[in-house]
């Protein structure tokens, strides 16, 4: 019934910045990109090789998401990697920090975490 997720949409704060995060140091590419002048906003679709996608979504005014305490509601969002060492480095390189890598005590998985522009909870998850 259900395939694959298609998409994780995400309202961000500053546009342009968050734009180029996604793009320039997650990877993501531009599928499809609309200003909505009746809602002074962008909608950009964004998309891994895999085909996942992220729909980027600019609203005047949107209030911040709370996140610590954590609240109810989708708590992150995690990206599947071999390596993730490499992948640590990589975002140190753009300046992103992670957390200690840890250990997923029922998997035996490797994970960090790191925060997007607007402070969205990510993941890596070394597979």
């Amino acid at each position: 019934m259900f395939d694959a997720i298609h998409h994780v949409a995400i309202i961000c704060n500053d546009y342009p910045i968050s734009k180029a995060f996604y793009q320039q140091v997650l990877g993501f590419q531009v599928v499809a990109e609309n200003y909505r002048a009746e809602r002074d906003s962008y909608k950009c679709d964004l998309a891994l090789a895999d085909g996942t996608q992220i729909e980027l979504f600019s609203f005047p005014g949107a209030p911040a998401r709370p996140s610590r305490p954590e609240a109810q509601g989708l708590r992150h969002l995690a990206f599947k990697v071999s390596d993730i060492d490499t992948a640590i480095q990589h975002l140190a390189d753009h300046q992103v920090e992670c957390e200690p890598v840890r250990v997923d005590p029922y998997t035996q998985r490797r994970f960090t975490f790191f925060s997007d522009p607007d402070g969205l909870p990510l993941e890596l998850y070394e597979i």
